[in-house]
């Protein structure tokens, strides 16, 4: 006998049990803050304040812009775990969960107040508390308590339209035991500096203006401008710059265009100064920032490394490529939720394989080039009367790759070396190829 279907069960997760699980989804602080921004930007807002405050375990950090604001409703619905919004192509949200996950991998609470309008202070405020959620095991969003740090995002209102985030509780950036101490007052002065470093590279094509749609960003730490990294050294003269190369890359229903820009930078006694040269050199320094810059929208996600392509080098180290793509992509690239890891579909890898190969061959060349130079110049200088020894073979190649560059004639190069390898690998093989 046929059985009517039983109505089926109610099986919501625990609130108390899967907030405590969202806040260990991989953010640091300078990550959480650059989730933040990039909802700032999708607000349309020019600029974006960044205040550190140290006051023991009262300290908080504000998060504010001048973007379109929220109306209550819009801000309860931000305030969802996997809001029902959408997301036009190139806005910079994904999930639905970044200023929710992101806030509170750092903080048990976080307050957001928001005016819409232009011509009436009415403000709307919320806040997410991992207490209260903890307490009654529900997805609330209740009114925020009353104390100095809602006061200040309440002033920063008073003008203009705008958001300001708020965090307090700041269970996971300041010691538990000594909140108060020496050591927690220069941990947030670090977390202020790497900060404002980070940002500086991962939304630099905002801040300089590059996208010319839109308004330039900018963005201040502690009262400071944060400034521009961009890691292609685009003021430098000795820069080269290669051929960009455009690719269709489809995927089911996907269809988009990668676009791969490849740059070999100066060496050290080429760049403008010392010092830009050391600043130029990233956060990782030379050998670990050669590679990939991969971005989604204008915004930086991947900032070195060669994704298995090849392994980086000392005489690579020069190297960089941007790889740009748009938010219709984000499935074939497999974005994670806290936008800090990218993976390269293998057809698109397939791709870039030519070019990187190329353009690390250049930048042997030039590293090598460079090198030599110098050995020589640092030989005149100090009067050294040693015979020089005959170049090896494999010097022969790098110097008939650097004259290859210089001509103009890179791939006349490569296809030559290409048909040596096939009637003479050992001849091709001492030479470097």
């Amino acid at each position: 006998m046929r059985q009517d279907p039983r109505p089926p069960v109610d099986v919501t997760p625990s609130a108390r049990r899967l907030t405590g699980s969202l806040r260990d989804i991989g953010y640091d602080f300078a990550a959480a803050l650059a989730d933040l921004v990039d909802n700032s930007v999708s607000a349309g807002a020019s600029e974006v304040d960044i205040d550190i405050v140290f006051d023991g375990a009262a300290s908080f950090v504000l998060i504010a812009d001048n973007g379109n604001g929220m109306t209550e409703a819009e801000l309860n619905e931000a305030l969802r775990f996997g809001t029902r919004r959408g997301y036009e192509l190139g806005q910079l949200g994904r999930y639905g969960l970044g200023l929710k996950t992101a806030s509170i991998s750092q903080c048990r609470r976080v307050t957001v107040v928001s005016r819409r309008s232009v011509n009436y202070r009415r403000v709307a405020a919320k806040s997410l508390d991992i207490d209260h959620i903890a307490l009654t095991d529900r997805w609330e969003a209740i009114d925020p308590p009353t104390g100095s740090a809602i006061q200040r995002c309440i002033k920063w209102l008073a003008d203009n339209p705008g958001t300001v985030v708020c965090w307090e509780n700041l269970d996971r950036v300041l010691p538990e035991n000594r909140p108060e101490g020496g050591w927690a007052r220069r941990r947030l002065e670090q977390l202020a500096t790497r900060s404002s470093e980070y940002l500086g590279m991962v939304f630099h094509r905002f801040i300089e203006g590059e996208r010319t749609w839109a308004t330039p960003l900018t963005i201040s730490v502690n009262g400071e401008k944060v400034r521009a990294w961009n890691p292609f050294a685009p003021l430098e003269d000795h820069r080269q710059e290669l051929q960009a190369q455009s690719f269709e890359v489809s995927a089911g229903d996907l269809y988009g265009r990668v676009i791969l820009r490849c740059y070999v930078l100066p060496s050290r006694n080429r760049f403008s100064s010392i010092p830009e040269f050391e600043r130029m050199s990233g956060p990782l320094k030379w050998n670990r920032q050669q590679g990939l810059y991969i971005y989604r929208a204008d915004r930086l996600i991947q900032h070195g490394g060669w994704c298995g392509i090849r392994a980086p080098d000392e005489h690579t180290k020069f190297a960089r490529a941007a790889l740009d793509f748009q938010t219709d992509l984000d499935p074939l690239f497999q974005i994670n939720v806290s936008k800090m890891r990218v993976l390269i579909p293998p057809e698109v890898r397939t791709l870039l394989e030519r070019p990187i190969h190329e353009l690390c061959h250049r930048a042997d060349a030039t590293y090598r080039r460079d090198a030599e130079q110098e050995a020589r110049r640092h030989a005149r200088v100090t009067g050294d009367g040693t015979p020089r020894a005959k170049p090896d073979a494999s010097d022969l190649g790098t110097a008939l790759m650097a004259a290859a560059l210089d001509a103009g004639e890179h791939q006349a190069f490569c296809r030559v070396m290409e048909k040596l390898r096939v009637l003479a690998p050992d001849v091709a093989s001492a030479l470097g190829w």
